[in-house]
């Protein structure tokens, strides 16, 4: 392949699947150091990679504003004009590493000469791509978006790192609940009740956190997710927890995980993050792989419901309900902290920022 001068990251979201996704633009840098690498990401979850020293250019795709677009002239006519701007960067090499048929969208209206994804790609996001090559099923996300450059001769780095902007470090700091005192993150919630560890199960974990050292214990979660943890957080008297669930953006969350001594979660994004900033973690598996959706690299902190042979349960079925994360017990959960957390002193090294963010 020619040396692109050029070259677009096609993953607009969600959170965790964007923070898998960087060591793609690793990849990319190390092959072509001069290039310009620019990334097509949802608005929402822009903070995750805005910082990082190896993009030229964040691309934000306001996928609230342009909401029901067939609904409103103005809408549409906005959406064209990003369409359209997008058309008009000339890139020379674009990758769709969602493999869906919006990502195929935006990657077909490049009109690069040379579009790469997968031939497995849903929603027909495929015919976005006049390369396709073909990715085995069983490969972990990383793998399965690596496996797009390695086709292309490339040599994979596999490089996680995250960075948190100067100003959301600076708000933690301020935060009542930041500072140097050791603290855990716990993101009890999700979208689906299939991956929910019951509140109870939390909530007997945060003595045992205590007892190791963690002052706090700082909720994470979406702000539709509130009902989720209101059993652990009770009536908010207790000093040691930390509700932030919904009131955090993006950019904070990084901040925060990027902090902690302990980031403990469902199969959900904090995980990647946490794994971005080589934060300790344990994540909560019920019905779905972390073989295959799991954080990069960590193993002593997986926990499963079952094994791997019998995880056939799709998550999305919500007739399961949280019958497989019942399965999991605080007590083998604490048996992970203590295989990941580090000897003797387990305050982080200060997190650092980067003073130009995209």
């Amino acid at each position: 392949m020619n040396q692109p001068s050029r070259i677009l990251i096609v993953r607009p979201s969600a959170l965790g699947d964007v923070c898998r996704t960087v060591p793609i633009l690793a990849t990319l840098r190390r092959a072509w150091p001069e290039a310009v690498i620019d990334w097509v990401v949802q608005a929402d979850f822009a903070a995750a990679i805005a910082c990082h020293p190896g993009l030229n250019e964040v691309i934000r795709f306001p996928r609230r504003e342009f909401g029901r677009w067939w609904r409103n002239p103005s809408t549409a006519v906005a959406l064209a004009s990003w369409l359209a701007d997008l058309r008009r960067r000339r890139y020379d090499l674009v990758l769709d590493c969602q493999g869906l048929g919006r990502s195929g969208l935006f990657t077909w209206l490049t009109r690069a000469p040379r579009r790469v994804g997968h031939r497995s790609a849903r929603e027909l996001g495929w015919l976005g791509c006049n390369v396709r090559h073909p990715c085995p099923a069983a490969l972990h996300t990383v793998e399965r978006m690596m496996s797009l450059l390695t086709a292309e001769g490339l040599e994979p780095v596999y490089d996680m790192r995250l960075y948190a902007a100067d100003d959301d470090l600076a708000w933690w700091e301020r935060h009542p609940g930041g500072g140097e005192a050791p603290y855990a993150v716990l993101a009890p919630t999700s979208r689906w009740p299939s991956k929910r560890w019951p509140q109870s199960n939390w909530i007997s974990l945060i003595g045992p956190l205590g007892e190791r050292g963690f002052k706090r214990l700082v909720l994470i979660g979406a702000p539709l997710e509130r009902n989720q943890v209101a059993r652990i957080v009770g009536d908010g008297t207790d000093p040691a927890i930390v509700d932030l669930v919904g009131r955090t953006d993006v950019g904070q969350i990084l901040a925060i995980i990027a902090g902690a001594g302990l980031v403990i979660a469902n199969d959900s994004a904090p995980l990647h993050v946490a794994v971005g900033f080589d934060r300790p973690c344990v994540g909560l598996y019920g019905p779905t792989d972390p073989a295959r959706v799991g954080p990069w690299g960590v193993t002593d902190g997986v926990v499963r419901a079952m094994p791997v042979h019998e995880r056939t349960t799709n998550f999305k079925d919500r007739r399961i309900g949280d019958s497989l994360m019942r399965l999991i017990e605080p007590a083998t959960v604490l048996d992970h902290v203590d295989r990941v957390l580090p000897e003797g002193d387990r305050v982080p090294p200060t997190p650092v920022g980067q003073g130009r963010c995209r």
